[in-house]
C-alpha cells in the first residue's frame, strides 16, 4: 500500500528534508539536522508538520455523551475553547490510543467536537466511534476529516510571539489546552495552545488546501520528526506503538503514567477495569532512565537490576541534546521504580550502569 502524503510533501522536498515511513504516512524526519532542530525549539522556535495525526469530528445532540464513554476523561467539563488529553481504552482498560480532545463552537445550536487519534488509527478510531454510536443508539454524526486539514506545531519560547503576530484576532492571552479560530491572511484556523515538545507554542489546524500558505508565512526553521522524538523524550511523553501498544505491549494508563487522565466519576468503556486497577494497584509502572556509564538506551533493550536478571523493557531512548546525556523510558516492576535506583541498561549485549529518574527529565511549561 503506497505511503500517505501531508500536503506539503513537495515543498519539504524542496528544502532538502529526508524522509521515513511514520504510521503509514511518508514524513519529514529532519531538514538540517535533529540537533540544530531540537536546539531551535529549546531555545527560540520551530515549526512542525504533523498533518499525519488524525482529526475526527463529533456533533450533534448525542455528540457530548459518546464522547465521554469512549474517552477516559471528563469530557463535559469542556467549555467552547477547551481542551483535555485522555486515553481510549478497551474493556479490560487497556490503553488503544492517547488523544486530545477539543470542545469546538457549536453547530447548530449542538455540541461538537474535534479530537486527535494519533498517525495511521484515525480510519480504525472513526470505525469505533460509529460502531460504539450505533450500538447505544445515539445521535451523532462522526466524520474522518484527516484528508481535510493539514496541522502545524509552532514550539518553543518565542512561538507565541511569532503566531500572535501572524493572526488578526490576539491568540497570546489563550492559557495551556485553550483554543479558539482565529485568522491568518484571510485564512480560518483553529489555535490551540498544545503541544508535544515540553516548550510553549501552538498547534494550528488549518484547511489542507490552504497549507503550503500558511506554512510559507511562519518564518522559522522546520523541523522533522526526528527532533520531534528527543523533544517529547525528554518531557517524558508517551509515543503510541512505542511506550504502549495494545498488541505489543499492553498498559493500562496507571502503568503508563498517565492515570490523571481518568475520571472515574464518569462511564466510559474500560472504566471497571481502571477502577480495579486504581484501587489494587499496578506491579509495573513507567519510569525515566539516565545511563551513567557510555552508551544509549533503544527501544527493546533489556533492563535488568544490578544482579543481571532482566525486570523491564527500554520503550524508548535518545542521546538527550539538551542534557548532553543518554536517557530512556521503560518499564519495570514498582519496587524498582523509586528515583535514584540503580538499575542496568543491556546496550550492544554489555550491561551499561542506569539511575531510575523523575520525568520529565527537563523544565517544561
Amino acid at each position: 500500500m503506497p505511503l500517505q502524503t501531508p500536503p506539503l510533501r513537495g515543498a519539504h522536498d524542496e528544502r532538502g528534508a529526508k524522509f521515513t515511513e511514520f504510521g503509514g504516512w511518508d514524513m519529514p524526519v529532519e531538514f538540517d539536522s535533529i540537533q540544530t532542530e531540537h536546539a531551535a525549539v529549546r531555545e527560540d522556535v520551530g515549526i512542525f508538520d504533523v498533518s499525519h495525526m488524525g482529526q475526527i469530528h463529533v456533533t450533534g445532540p448525542d455528540a457530548t455523551t459518546l464522547m465521554q464513554r469512549l474517552t477516559s476523561n471528563d469530557v463535559t467539563r469542556l467549555e467552547v475553547g477547551d481542551s483535555q488529553y485522555a486515553a481510549i481504552t478497551n474493556e479490560d482498560g487497556i490503553i488503544i490510543d492517547d488523544t486530545v480532545t477539543y470542545r469546538l463552537p457549536d453547530e447548530d445550536d449542538e455540541p461538537t467536537y474535534l479530537f486527535v487519534p494519533n498517525a495511521g488509527t484515525d480510519e480504525e478510531t472513526h470505525e469505533r466511534w460509529l460502531s460504539y454510536r450505533n450500538e447505544w443508539d445515539l445521535e451523532a454524526t462522526v466524520d474522518n476529516r484527516t484528508d481535510e486539514y493539514a496541522m502545524f506545531a509552532v514550539q518553543g519560547p518565542n512561538a507565541p510571539t511569532l503566531v500572535d503576530d501572524l493572526t488578526e484576532e490576539s491568540v497570546a492571552s489563550l492559557a495551556r489546552f485553550e483554543a479558539q479560530y482565529a485568522t491568518i491572511d484571510g485564512v480560518t484556523c483553529w489555535i490551540a495552545r498544545t503541544g508535544y515538545t515540553g516548550e510553549d507554542g501552538f498547534e494550528l489546524i488549518v484547511p489542507w488546501s490552504e497549507a503550503e500558505h500558511i506554512w510559507g508565512l511562519i518564518d522559522c526553521l522546520p523541523c522533522g520528526l526526528g527532533a520531534r522524538d528527543t523533544l517529547r523524550i525528554e518531557a517524558g511523553f508517551l509515543l503510541s506503538g512505542q511506550d504502549f501498544d495494545l498488541e505489543s505491549n499492553p498498559r493500562t494508563p496507571y502503568e503508563a503514567g498517565i492515570g490523571f487522565t481518568v475520571d472515574l466519576e464518569t462511564e466510559f468503556v474500560g472504566r471497571d477495569a481502571l477502577e480495579q486497577v486504581d484501587v489494587e494497584g499496578v506491579d509495573e509502572k513507567l519510569i525515566g532512565l539516565q545511563l551513567i556509564d557510555r552508551g544509549v538506551p533503544r527501544h527493546g533493550y533489556d533492563i535488568t537490576n544490578t544482579d543481571g536478571r532482566v525486570v523491564g523493557t527500554v520503550t524508548s531512548g535518545t542521546m538527550s541534546p539538551s542534557l548532553d546525556q543518554p536517557i530512556g523510558l521503560g518499564y519495570v516492576p514498582t519496587e524498582y521504580a523509586e528515583p535514584g535506583t540503580t538499575l542496568q541498561v543491556v546496550v550492544r549485549g554489555q550491561s551499561k550502569k542506569a539511575r531510575v529518574e523523575t520525568t520529565p527529565f527537563i523544565d517544561t511549561v
